[in-house]
């Protein structure tokens, strides 16, 4: 046994020993196999490295080339035709052949996983949550509408929900002109209404100013005229036919969704959607506290 391989079995058990040192205490064999073969693949890698490592530089001292070379050559340096080693093949076919079975078989999905085990109790939670707040009094929709508020909305529409200064939509006036406005111009889309996508350009100028001038103000008094571009949508009371297109008059519980689920582009910027973050109830309770804001309660 020459010096060269007896420094490569040295070199692989002290590399081995230090592996184990430093991560041995995930070493537990027959309780979790995917550390143990984590442990038994570093333990490989670290043999077929060093065996591969050892030979090659066994060849450099010891072999010389030989075989034809290629026609071309660079700088009077030529290749030879000679295939290529066969364990650097054998190595990349099955590193491939590893990669598909570590994809399709062995990636641990059964094993524990820390987001899996949030988003459980998560779920548990919700339908707890869902079935101690079934029916619950508008008081209380109203206090929980609060709460969600100043968890999920006011760091962006303010703890007052006026919007921090125009950075976000004033909540405490339903909607603005300007809004209304930019719509009509515009259009909407992305909100997953029946009614489709609005689009743009249903009035222009005084027309549309009247449009937003009556549906800011309440949708009291005279109806102007041009309102009955909106009203195919909107119904003529601007409620939105029972959930058909947005409702213009109030913050109702199928706005609400559809804003939470869907996000809102406006004239100001973009609200991401809140899908997955805010459940059913606490969208009613949302919607109840909002429109309790604009009554002034």
């Amino acid at each position: 046994m020459n010096s060269m391989f007896k420094g490569g079995i040295i070199l692989i058990i002290a590399l081995m020993a230090a592996t184990y040192f430093m991560a041995g205490d995930a070493f537990s064999l027959g309780e979790d196999y995917i550390n143990d073969l984590t442990m038994l693949g570093a333990f490989a890698i670290i043999a077929i490295t060093v065996f591969v490592a050892l030979k090659y530089i066994n060849q450099i001292k010891n072999d010389t080339a030989s075989g034809e070379l290629v026609e071309d050559n660079w700088d009077g340096i030529g290749e030879y035709t000679n295939d290529i080693p066969v364990g650097w093949g054998v190595i990349f076919i099955g590193t491939i052949v590893w990669m598909f079975w570590y994809m399709f078989v062995g990636y641990p999905t059964n094993q524990f996983s820390q987001v899996g085990q949030y988003n459980e109790e998560v779920n548990e939670y919700n339908v707890k949550f869902q079935s101690q707040w079934d029916n619950p009094t508008a008081d209380t929709l109203k206090a929980m509408g609060e709460s969600v508020f100043g968890v999920q909305c006011a760091p962006c529409h303010g703890v007052d929900a006026e919007g921090i200064a125009g950075k976000a939509q004033d909540l405490t006036q339903r909607i603005s002109k300007e809004q209304v406005l930019t719509v009509i111009q515009n259009g909407q889309e992305g909100l997953g209404y029946a009614m489709g996508a609005m689009p743009a350009g249903m009035a222009s100028g005084a027309d549309a100013e009247a449009i937003a001038t009556w549906v800011v103000g309440g949708m009291k008094g005279e109806k102007p005229a041009s309102f009955v571009a909106c009203a195919s949508c909107h119904g003529e009371d601007g409620k939105g036919m029972n959930g058909m297109s947005p409702n213009l008059a109030e913050y109702d519980v199928v706005l609400m969704a559809k804003v939470i689920e869907n996000g809102k582009k406006s004239s100001i910027g973009e609200m991401p959607s809140f899908k997955g973050r805010i459940n059913e109830t606490q969208t009613k309770a949302l919607s109840a506290f909002l429109n309790s804001i604009k009554a002034g309660e």
